[in-house]
């Protein structure tokens, strides 16, 4: 799942200027079926260009592999506020006081609440920890405490202010209210629930309940708004004097999918329908494995555990609550009920997550504790046992009881997410593993590689899990649109009978259309590789468009719109027209366009204060290009304002704010190349080591060495483009405090050689390219489906070669295109599928495929 920071992603990419102007210098050559897509971020739609020549050439007598109907499904996580004020349709935030600074420093158990009186009433109110209690898993609830001089007419109590802008109210529907209270009037206590502008506007009818006795009880009617309005705000006020008190204040709007009781926003799960995923993957990733692996426990209810299954299943009011990893609360209202009843209604393989006691997404923390590993794999166990068991057994009366008689189907399941430590990883999965073959040998048990695509922790997880025979290993990466376009031929070389790839997480990171031209390209190898990538998810699927922790994101939502992005778009093509096999072709290629690495030099830090000093710069040849003591002040760096803390202390540039991340500085001509850097380095504190930069464009556009990273676990060099990074060249090296250490960078052509104190620490060589080209053929029943992308500004006259005549004269086509730096929003959406009739379809014929597009061709054969 995404990390909260992103350093192993790169963003956007700066080859191909020629195809990128639409240049094409030679006649193309060919290539087996491998694409690489090209993406820029022009600000305006590109100059027409002179089309470039192709070739492509299908080969229906050969046989391809099989698509598995599951091959692409979604991944779920609660990020970006997904569920709460999200997919899950309750409108009432904090509704039952539970908000702590243990989930945000900023919550209170009264945050979204505010204090409302009318007719001259008045009151106290307070949020209680007591005896009082709903239950022990719902500790807090909120004590009205009526003054004794309060008229029958007068209201004292609360507003809602919802999620967002206000709860958004359409004129005429029918809203479900719902709260649990008590009162100690024995005469009980007159309640009353109504919706409200933001100006205290009535916008319903009032909603009479009388509570009475003093033992909690749930009270239940419906509210139907006036007018329509994306403000809504929820009263509750009672009248008369006494205490009455209050827990677990719910609106749901009647229409959830599917019309479900405590269900799911109808936009957001129709938009996740509509993909027609093979399956789902949940509860997510960070929040999975994250926190402490102890159960909930009364006296430490706030402390942030992972996300362990059986907190969120049962009545609602009786769930525990929790701090979600990205900063936010999580009420469990959404659980596992309710997630397999989703993959239910959408046709979804489910597919859950459960922790294997070693932390990941930069924790990095093994727990040995023989009793809590028995436990959550009993619980992983009992998990199996809810979604498959007959009611007549423990787990599967729960679930019957919940509504679900039926068994949900379940066949896999993953074990552990991201983990950076693959050895206490795999101890603990092989003992998971052990227990769940043994009691349900039909069950797929899924592991994973960690948090990025290539490494030396990914290289570890891949032997452990090739060693012990693992079935699927679940890979993650974010990365650029050049890297997806790069590394189209990333599964070719895959051990057929090795592993299957569970591809649980990707995407390029942005959300204009060149990533999702990248993305796309990068389909065509999954969809080719289909007998090694078995199942693929891209990631994250949805978020607030006002609260958000990462982008991209398939889905985007306020309080009462969604749309999906260019991604989306992408994805939806793709999973609506997969087909059963795969249609062995071919194509030509794009000539490619290099030359050496360019670029300024630069020093920076991440979380760190460090010193450097002797920077000196020369040429190949030993021609001086920059030499820099600082005994003449820093009068030759450049840096951005609010990016660290720089001075020229005690002969040496420090950065001194150890807080401050890249904190990126430059110097010298962004035309140099062929050089060598030398440089002295000194951590003076912080969690890091140092950033040492060359081939400099610009802040965003560079590559650096980034020794001591990640918390000071490991060293890397990483390109950046627009931002974002990839990693080239990796080890275990980290930084001491105190020490000084002599850097050397060699860049000679594309090659790279770095020296650490006198000492060859790595070379690389940065040649690969990006092929704008791409195509993948499956065939879908009776249709051959030709898919294309085509990511350059040049439109591809390319000559189509079926190789067979038996085709119908006519094909429907569905294409997407635009700028590549278009994006959708709420109010636009510039990237939607236009499908039309194309005709002149035989065995060879012509056609031009646009430029900046993904091209969709169903044909259908006789």
């Amino acid at each position: 799942m995404p990390r909260t920071r992103p350093r192993h992603a790169l963003a956007l990419a700066a080859l191909l200027p020629a195809l990128l102007a639409g240049t094409v210098l030679t006649a193309p050559t060919t290539r087996a079926d491998t694409t690489r897509a090209d993406d820029t971020r022009a600000q305006h739609p590109p100059a027409a260009a002179a089309p470039a020549d192709y070739a492509l050439t299908v080969s229906p007598g050969r046989a391809g592999p099989a698509i598995d109907r599951t091959m692409y499904g979604v991944f779920y996580e609660d990020i970006n506020n997904a569920a709460d004020g999200g997919l899950y349709a309750e409108l009432v935030q904090n509704r039952s006081f539970e908000f702590a600074p243990a989930d945000n420093p900023a919550y209170t158990p009264l945050t979204a609440w505010q204090r409302t009186a009318t007719g001259g009433a008045a009151g106290e109110l307070k949020v209680a920890d007591d005896a009082e209690r709903l239950n022990e898993r719902n500790r807090r609830h909120l004590r009205l405490d009526l003054a004794p001089a309060n008229t029958p007419t007068g209201r004292f109590g609360v507003v809602n202010s919802g999620y967002g802008a206000g709860m958004a109210l359409t004129e005429g529907r029918r809203y479900d209210f719902s709260v649990w209270a008590r009162t100690d009037r024995p005469s009980g206590t007159r309640l009353a629930a109504e919706l409200r502008a933001a100006d205290g506007t009535v916008l319903s009818a009032p909603l009479d309940l009388t509570v009475r006795g003093d033992r909690w009880a749930k009270y239940t009617g419906t509210l139907v708004p006036k007018v329509t309005t994306t403000g809504g705000r929820l009263a509750v006020t009672a009248a008369g004097t006494g205490t009455v008190r209050l827990d677990m204040v719910s609106l749901f709007p009647r229409d959830t999918y599917k019309g479900r009781p405590n269900g799911l926003r109808k936009d957001l799960a129709e938009k996740i329908a509509a993909l027609k995923p093979g399956f789902l993957r949940f509860p997510g990733g960070c929040l999975v494995n994250t926190g402490s692996h102890q159960a909930y426990e009364a006296p430490n209810w706030e402390r942030k555990r992972s996300y362990q299954w059986k907190d969120t299943i049962g009545p609602v009011e009786q769930r525990a609550v929790n701090a979600n990893f990205w900063g936010y609360h999580q009420s469990y209202g959404l659980g596992y009920y309710e997630y397999f009843q989703f993959a239910e209604d959408i046709g979804a393989m489910p597919l859950p997550v459960v922790p294997a006691l070693v932390t990941g997404c930069g924790q990095n923390q093994a727990t040995d504790d023989p009793a809590l590993l028995k436990r959550h794999i009993q619980d992983t166990l009992d998990l199996i046992e809810f979604a498959n068991g007959p009611v007549t057994s423990e787990w599967g009366r729960k679930r019957a009881a919940m509504g679900h008689p039926r068994p949900f189907g379940l066949t896999h399941i993953g074990v552990g997410n991201e983990e950076n430590l693959p050895d206490a990883f795999f101890a603990r999965f092989t003992e998971f593993r052990k227990a769940i073959e043994a009691k349900h040998p039909d069950i797929t048990v899924v592991s994973n590689s960690g948090p990025d695509d290539a490494g030396g922790v990914f290289d570890r997880h891949w032997q452990l899990n090739r060693e012990a025979g693992v079935a699927m290993v679940d890979e993650h990466y974010y990365n650029s649109p050049q890297w997806f376009l790069e590394n189209n031929d990333r599964y070719d070389s895959y051990d057929r009978q090795g592993p299957k790839v569970f591809l649980g997480e990707y995407a390029s990171l942005d959300n204009r259309f060149s990533n999702a031209l990248a993305e796309a390209a990068y389909m065509t190898g999954l969809e080719r590789n289909a007998d090694v990538v078995k199942l693929a998810s891209y990631a994250p699927l949805l978020a607030d468009v006002h609260q958000n922790q990462w982008r991209p994101d398939m889905i985007w939502f306020d309080n009462h719109r969604s749309w999906g992005s260019t991604s989306y778009e992408v994805q939806k093509l793709f999973m609506n027209n997969t087909g059963d096999r795969v249609v062995p072709s071919r194509a030509s290629a794009t000539p490619s366009v290099s030359g050496p690495i360019t670029g300024a030099v630069g020093l920076s830090t991440w979380a760190t204060s460090a010193a450097y000093d002797d920077v000196e710069v020369t040429g190949a040849d030993g021609t001086p290009l920059l030499k820099d003591d600082f005994s003449a002040g820093d009068a030759r760096w450049t840096r951005a304002a609010g990016r660290g803390d720089w001075a020229v202390v005690d002969g040496a540039y420090l950065q001194s704010d150890a807080a401050a991340e890249n904190t990126l500085v430059t110097a010298g001509d962004t035309g140099w190349h062929d050089y060598d850097l030398r440089l002295k380095a000194t951590k003076k504190s912080g969690k890091e080591g140092f950033l040492v930069a060359f081939g400099v464009r610009d802040t965003g556009n560079h590559y650096w060495w980034n020794l001591g990273g990640w918390g000071n676990t490991r060293s890397a060099v990483e390109e950046s483009v627009d931002g974002g990074k990839q990693t080239l060249l990796e080890d275990a090296t980290t930084i001491e405090t105190g020490r000084t250490y002599d850097l050397h960078v060699q860049v000679r052509g594309r090659q790279v050689t770095l020296y650490l104190d006198g000492k060859k620490w790595g070379s690389f060589t940065d040649d690969k390219t990006a092929e704008p080209f791409r195509q993948v053929v499956t065939r879908d029943g009776g249709d051959l489906v030709v898919k294309v992308v085509n990511a350059q500004a040049a439109p591809a006259r390319t000559r189509v070669d079926l190789g067979t005549d038996k085709v119908a004269p006519t094909a429907r086509l569905t294409t997407l295109q635009g700028a590549p730096d278009a994006v959708n929003t709420a109010d636009a959406r510039p990237i939607q599928p236009r499908e039309s009739t194309l005709s002149g379809i035989a065995r060879e014929f012509t056609y031009t495929f646009p430029a900046h597009s993904v091209t969709f061709l169903r044909i259908k054969t006789r």
